[in-house]
């Protein structure tokens, strides 16, 4: 995965760092494709060796199991839109314009980027979509969150509760607010694409300018209030 881009994720997320060995970055690469197509349930490192002409034990060496792979994806996912935020506002001086423009993106997280080749960041998002609540709804969420397994979310959502409190300093609410639009933003474009009747989205083709439209209503509509 040659990349102009390389999040520093947290190295208790794998046993050796993908992004360092043509190998890894194969592994990464190709385990989106697979895990786009097949779903994670289906998902296997047999069958990713199988798919990238390798054995499983190479695989094993990276990650001690398929779990820590979701995470170490999902948690690239946020790292990479936390990357784009801060480059599309650091010279924004509006922190009404910043937080719409940070909706915007994590709504519209499904275009693939040139600045990351070999890594397809349509299908990490819908995997994102469809998975990412899998990385923390475990019986060992306490034990990994120690570790820092959430880091990369944590961060994301930190950057976007100061816009929050830039807004309206008084919120009392700020990092609930922002932790309800980062599911929502991803849970609405399933349903809408899933379970409509739980969504507002009556064109599923432009789903995502439905669930920016939802977002940004009730974002400004309680911080506003």
């Amino acid at each position: 995965m040659q990349s102009t881009l390389r999040p520093e994720l947290n190295d208790k997320l794998y046993l050796r760092d993908p992004q360092a060995t043509d190998l890894g970055r194969k592994i990464i690469g190709e385990s989106v494709r697979l895990i786009d197509e097949v779903g994670f349930e289906q998902f296997t490192f047999k069958k990713l060796a199988q798919h990238i002409g390798s054995t499983e034990a190479s695989l094993y060496r990276y990650f001690e199991n398929k779990h820590r792979l979701l995470v170490y994806l999902v948690s690239w996912h946020w790292a990479w839109l936390r990357y784009q935020i801060q480059y599309h506002t650091h010279n924004v001086p509006d922190p009404a314009v910043r937080l719409r423009t940070m909706l915007g993106i994590v709504t519209r997280a499904h275009q693939d980027h040139a600045a990351t080749t070999h890594l397809d960041e349509a299908a990490l998002y819908r995997i994102v979509v469809a998975e990412a609540s899998k990385t923390y709804l475990t019986r060992e969420v306490d034990a990994v969150n120690r570790d820092g397994f959430y880091r990369e979310y944590k961060l994301l959502a930190a950057d976007m509760v100061a816009v929050v409190l830039e807004i309206n300093p008084a919120f009392p609410y700020p990092h609930a607010l922002v932790s309800t639009v980062l599911e929502s933003a991803r849970k609405q474009l399933f349903f809408a694409q899933h379970l409509p009747s739980l969504a507002d989205a009556p064109d599923k083709a432009k789903a995502e300018d439905s669930v920016l439209l939802f977002l940004n209503h009730l974002v400004f509509a309680v911080l506003t209030n």
